[in-house]
This record gives C-alpha cells, sequence and structure tokens, in this order.
C-alpha cells in the first residue's frame, strides 16, 4: 500500500483518480446552455396596490416584447407613502424598474429613484413629456412624470428608447 501513497507514482495516481471524480461529477451533473430568466406575474401586486391608494395605478397594458417581468413589490416609501415596484430583464437584457407612488414632495421621490436631481431634458413619449435623467458613474437613466396625484419613474441600465417603450405602454386603470 505504502507505493501508491509515495512519491511520483502516488502523486499521479491521486491526481488520475481526482480528475476522473471530476469527469464523472461533469458527466452525471444536469446543464443547461440556455438562459433563464424566472418570469413574475404581477397582476395581483398592481391589483392589491390599486385597493391601498387613493389614486388610479398606472401599469403597462402589455409587456414590451421579448422583456421578461422578474420582480414586483408594494414597499413603504418616505412619510409612510406606498410604492409599487415593478422590475424587467429587457430583450437586450439590460433592467428596466417601473415605480410609482404619490409620496411627497414628489421632487424626493424622483430624485430618489433616478439616483440624481439633474434633468437633461426631456423626452416626448406617446405626446407626453418626459423628464430625462442620467447618472454616469452607475450607467443609469431614468425617465420620470410628475402628475397631480402621483409621480411615474422608469429607471435602469437600459438604453432611452427600452425606457420609452415601456413609458409608451402604461396606462392609468380606474381606481378601485
Amino acid at each position: 500500500m505504502r507505493r501508491f501513497t509515495q512519491g511520483l507514482y502516488g502523486y499521479a495516481v491521486a491526481l488520475f483518480v481526482c480528475l476522473a471524480g471530476a469527469g464523472i461529477f461533469l458527466l452525471v451533473t444536469p446543464q443547461s446552455r440556455e438562459e433563464h430568466i424566472p418570469r413574475l406575474d404581477y397582476s395581483i401586486t398592481v391589483a392589491n396596490f390599486g385597493h391601498t391608494v387613493p389614486f388610479g395605478v398606472w401599469a403597462p397594458s402589455q409587456d414590451p416584447a421579448g422583456w421578461v417581468p422578474n420582480s414586483n413589490r408594494i414597499a413603504k416609501g418616505e412619510s409612510g407613502a406606498q410604492v409599487l415596484y415593478l422590475g424587467y430583464a429587457t430583450a437586450k437584457r439590460q433592467h428596466a424598474m417601473f415605480a410609482q407612488s404619490n409620496e411627497q414632495p414628489a421632487a424626493g421621490f424622483a430624485n430618489r429613484m433616478s439616483n440624481t436631481d439633474k434633468t437633461q431634458g426631456t423626452q416626448q413619449i406617446g405626446g407626453v413629456a418626459w423628464e430625462q435623467r442620467f447618472r454616469e458613474d452607475k450607467n443609469q437613466r431614468s425617465l420620470v412624470r410628475v402628475l397631480p396625484d402621483v409621480t411615474l419613474v422608469i429607471t435602469g441600465t437600459a438604453d432611452w428608447t427600452e425606457l420609452g417603450e415601456l413609458a409608451a405602454r402604461l396606462q392609468q386603470r380606474p381606481k378601485g
């Protein structure tokens, strides 16, 4: 037994046993070469949010082609206001998030969601002007729309075209 555990011969046997074990492990382990992004339905979250806020909730009429909704939640914002978050993996596999709240001041909510208070200009989407914001160090683009009763923010690493595509699909749902 001693000659199998010492010297160059012992080292070669141990190396062979380890490589054979790793090879067998790789053969029997299931592998997938396909991308898998979990798809989460947000319809219940949007409905629940609509029952808790005093304004008509905004949500996409349908998801943009190739986009995968992968997160949604309702959270408390500043001063106890409710905030709805819908997250997406875009068709170009970038991140986009839609957030809305009646938090006051509206500018504070918009600044926090977009991580900046600096406006770059506006983008016309469906005949409506959305404020553009960009934070270079985070590669974060944001579209902001402040309405009398709610503030809408679309933000993420997606490009302006993709963010605009989501903004164009937003529709206000009736209260309740």
